[in-house]
């Protein structure tokens, strides 16, 4: 073993202090740059800004800035769902108030300037190892790297900014610690430890890991070292579940008595003291994370999930619309770790190389075992890889730089030695540099659509609900300073089927669900009765949900008394995700099973060519025998639909009816739009597509009061 590590080592390169600080300078600024090309991109586009700043580019990020907007307005309306108390929130309202930039810019630019912090524990992981210009390469592959660049870049405001700076300061804190053998360095483990759980609480089985490696490392290695116990003592207190400011004192304190008692510490008193912080461990919390572990596990299940809160009913579940959480190809995989699948077999070959020579390396591998779990977990996972992969894959290139070296005489060892660092150093970088410059990720709304929201703000009160799918929730909140049924952290199967209901029923249904969907919403938060669907059921003493459902088809039906108003805001880009919108009301509750999906097919690349209009390879319409070829099926045509807007910018629906003697499809050009729909009868006589597409709505239930190209909102009048 000793032989293969001395195969194994790098000379040392040890820099000044200096030198080192300036390095981590030079990494950061690197980070930053490349995070400069999206803004570089998109600082012409006025469609993407708001307030004269390029507005985010993730809808979450909506989330923590209503938060931050309340906590600095002083005020915010009861079960409005603001996240107030969230950390996120709280350093934004905090660096609000002592940076002097606009919020719009601060909650633009956070998420790199946070995010390119990871370039700081990177390199001093590498200067315990005294491998100074292999951390700085490292933190500039780190820092860009594929997956955790997708989730740091500038305008991805959310919690990703930190969720893995954190950890990763963590993991240095604990190697510091038990390099340096000091009371004092014991206290930045926990420290940071608890900054990471604060911060994010998915992070706790990072921490945990971290915890139990370190536990086994000593069993392993220093089982007769008296630190290594005291280290763990302080330690383990992080992991209870004591309130966030008691952990602190009790660290202090424990820390304190090692420091004014050190003489007197036997190591009986040692062995004592550290039962007695794992038993404060086990009464507070112990083994909490385990059952945290198997509930995450179930939740990540299933196809058609069957959400039983509370009620038998069945649902369909929102995980199986979310990329994150499916499995991903390989070469994803790797692509999202390292940039490239060559630059990750050299980052995992050179990680195992470190782990054999350093061994204090050992205590990365929580964080690099959940990076794999991306494999079966989903995309999001591989982020927490990231840093030590490319400390994994510069070391490999520093030891080939070494035997390379050989080749050459003393005089021009150094250069050669150089030439092949940067060389291969460049070969791993670069396709995270070209994939940012491909990644060309839009704002999430366009400015024409916040145009509608902020006069949405204006007209409604902050009491008032707006009903939309749950994508836009937070943006809705954020923006018009309104109420939302679903978004997205409320957008379970059980939430989303009544807002699903309200946007792909006829006009009448989905008035009544809308009315009962806010009023039970509202009622639940006084007196619990489950969710809005429960509600419901139990109100009206409905033992079919379907019978209830059919109900809803009346105009007269018995409704709660109307306690606010209530908007239906209606995008353009919803077009895009209606079928699977559909899919969450398209269910029978008590089976759970989906129902035959309605036809929906949209087209933005057709061609008119003499009678026929191509919408694609397998769908075209004949405009002389009024029929539609869907693959090797022919559709008689019901309705041709022509919609634009007149030369006084009025908005308008020639509807010509073709034929109507038995079953067919709409066909329906949007000429604003510049896209081609055909649908069936069920999607036509949807809510959705009637105001919004067609306008053509029940007067006596509902008021259109905006209307724009890009996104229609009216007012429920029942």
């Amino acid at each position: 073993m000793n032989k293969l590590k001395e195969v194994l080592t790098i000379p040392e390169n040890r820099l000044d202090r200096k030198y080192f600080l300036l390095l981590i300078l030079v990494a950061f600024i690197f980070s930053m740059v490349v995070r400069y090309i999206w803004v570089s991109d998109f600082s012409g586009v006025e469609q993407f800004k708001w307030n004269n700043e390029l507005m985010i580019n993730t809808n979450d990020g909506y989330y923590w800035a209503e938060g931050a907007r309340d906590i600095l307005a002083g005020h915010h309306q009861e079960n409005d769902l603001s996240p107030i108390l969230t950390p996120a929130a709280e350093l934004t309202a905090l660096l609000a108030k002592i940076i002097p930039v606009s919020f719009e810019t601060l909650i633009l630019w956070l998420p790199g300037i946070l995010g390119s912090l990871l370039v700081l524990p990177i390199m001093l992981i590498a200067r315990l190892l005294r491998q100074d210009l292999l951390g700085f390469f490292a933190a500039m592959l780190g820092a860009i790297a594929w997956s955790y660049y997708n989730r740091t870049m500038i305008g991805y405001y959310d919690t990703d900014m930190l969720i893995i700076v954190l950890p990763t300061l963590t993991v240095w804190a604990v190697m510091y610690a038990l390099k340096r053998d000091s009371s004092i360095a014991m206290l930045l483990a926990p420290t940071f430890a608890i900054a990471s759980m604060y911060w994010h609480a998915g992070t706790t089985n990072v921490i945990i890991g971290t915890f139990l490696i370190t536990f086994f490392y000593m069993i392993i290695f220093e089982r007769k070292n008296l630190y290594y116990y005291k280290f763990l003592a302080v330690f383990v207190l992080v992991l209870t579940t004591l309130p966030i400011w008691i952990k602190p004192l009790l660290i202090v304190a424990l820390i304190s008595l090692f420091l004014l008692a050190k003489e007197r510490l036997t190591d009986k008193i040692v062995m004592g003291i550290t039962i007695v912080s794992f038993i404060i461990y086990i009464i507070f919390g112990g083994f909490e994370w385990i059952v945290g572990i198997l509930h995450n596990a179930y939740l990540t299940r299933g196809l058609v999930a069957a959400e039983l809160d509370m009620t038998s009913l069945k649902f369909f579940g929102v995980v199986n619309t979310v990329r994150e959480a499916g499995h991903i190809p390989f070469e994803t995989f790797a692509n999202r770790i390292s940039g490239s699948v060559f630059g990750f077999w050299l980052s995992t070959f050179g990680y195992i190389l470190l782990l054999v020579r350093y061994r204090i390396m050992l205590l990365t591998l929580p964080m690099v075992a959940l990076g794999f779990f991306a494999l079966q977990g989903g995309l999001r996972f591989t982020v927490f890889a990231v840093p030590f992969m490319a400390l994994g894959g510069m070391s490999l290139i520093f030891i080939m730089a070494k035997y390379i070296g050989l080749f050459f005489n003393e005089k021009s060892k150094k250069y050669a030695q150089y030439a092949v660092i940067i060389l291969f150093a460049g070969m791993i970088i670069y396709p995270n540099i070209k994939h940012v410059q491909l990644y060309k990720v839009p704002t999430v709304f366009m400015k024409d659509e916040v145009k509608v929201l902020a006069k949405l703000g204006e007209m409604a009160s902050r009491e008032d609900y707006v009903v939309s799918w749950w994508d836009y929730g937070y943006p809705i909140r954020y923006y018009a300073d309104v109420k939302t049924l679903v978004d997205g952290g409320k957008h379970a199967g059980i939430s989303n089927f009544p807002v699903a209901f309200e946007l792909t029923s006829n006009q009448v249904a989905a008035a009544n669900m809308a009315r009962l969907d806010v009023e039970f919403t509202e009622k639940s938060f006084k007196e619990p009765c489950g969710a809005s669907i429960e509600c419901m059921l139990k109100a009206y003493k409905a033992k079919n949900p379907n019978d209830f459902l059919n109900a809803l088809n009346d105009k007269n039906l018995q409704r709660p008394a109307k306690t606010r108003d209530i908007y239906f805001f209606l995008p353009n880009r919803m077009m895009n995700i209606y079928p699977t919108v559909n899919m969450f009301s398209n269910i029978d509750l008590l089976s759970g099973k989906q129902g035959a999906r309605p036809f929906f097919f949209m087209s933005q690349n057709f061609k008119d060519e003499n009678n026929k209009i191509i919408l694609s390879n397998a769908v075209s319409l004949d405009k002389k025998t009024a029929e539609v070829t869907i693959g090797k099926q022919k559709v008689k045509l019901n309705y041709y639909v022509h919609t634009y807007y007149d030369k006084n910018g009025v908005y308008k629906a020639d509807i010509q009816k073709v034929q109507t003697n038995q079953p067919g499809v709409s066909a329906i050009f949007m000429e604003a739009h510049g896209q081609f729909l055909i649908v069936d009868e069920r999607v036509m006589n949807s809510l959705y597509f009637r105001l919004f597409v067609l306008e053509q709505y029940d007067k006596d239930l509902f008021e259109k009061v905006i209307s724009s190209p890009y996104a229609k909102v009216y007012k429920l009048k029942i």
